[in-house]
């Protein structure tokens, strides 16, 4: 392999890895000797400080690790600082629906709608402070019971829970139907 080849290769490991890695595993990944290879990290070090590059190579304790420098934290700052757009996928959405008509509800009652596991969308409902923790059962296992924040009323603007939408009866049982129709066709195939 040619020096740019094994630079590339520990670029891609420093990076892909995300913290420090010994000199040992980075030889021993791209096959030759420790002396070598830090004669190639410190080459790509070099460049790094050289040219106009928000990344650095530090050492830390026999090991090395890609970072930013630290005249490009303002920007980190500022970009941190933006607030979040959170996107709710269709499997969110439906979560977050159960959550808040059934409120309070636990994770178990909301598969039992769902017909499927929805761990994954619960905690994300939760990780955008969507819903919480707002008690517990009083049955074996203490389950948690969860229902819709204050940040769920200003994102669909409500001032209550009673304030969203009411399905008419029809509407209901029109959704039934097309959901054991659906229900049927698979158990078909």
């Amino acid at each position: 392999m040619k020096i740019e080849e094994y630079e590339a290769a520990v670029e891609a490991i420093l990076f892909t890895m995300g913290e420090s890695v010994e000199l040992s595993k980075i030889a021993s990944a791209l096959e030759i000797s420790e002396r070598e290879t830090e004669l190639i990290i410190q080459n790509l070090a070099d460049r790094y400080r050289s040219e106009n590059c928000g990344l650095q190579i530090i050492e830390l304790d026999g090991a090395y690790q890609m970072c930013t420098k630290v005249s490009q934290y303002e920007y980190l700052i500022r970009i941190a600082k933006q607030p979040k757009k959170h996107v709710l996928t269709d499997v969110l959405l439906e979560t977050l629906s159960i959550v808040a008509y059934k409120q309070p509800v636990t994770r178990v009652e909301i598969e039992k709608i769902r017909g499927v596991s929805c761990e994954h969308a619960v905690n994300r409902l939760v990780e955008y402070n969507l819903i919480r923790e707002v008690g517990r059962l009083d049955a074996p296992g203490r389950p948690i019971l969860f229902g819709t924040t204050e940040e769920f009323l200003r994102c669909f603007g409500a001032q209550s829970v009673d304030d969203l939408p009411v399905l008419d009866p029809e509407q209901v049982e029109e959704f039934k139907s097309e959901a054991e129709e659906e229900v049927q066709l698979k158990l078909d195939i």
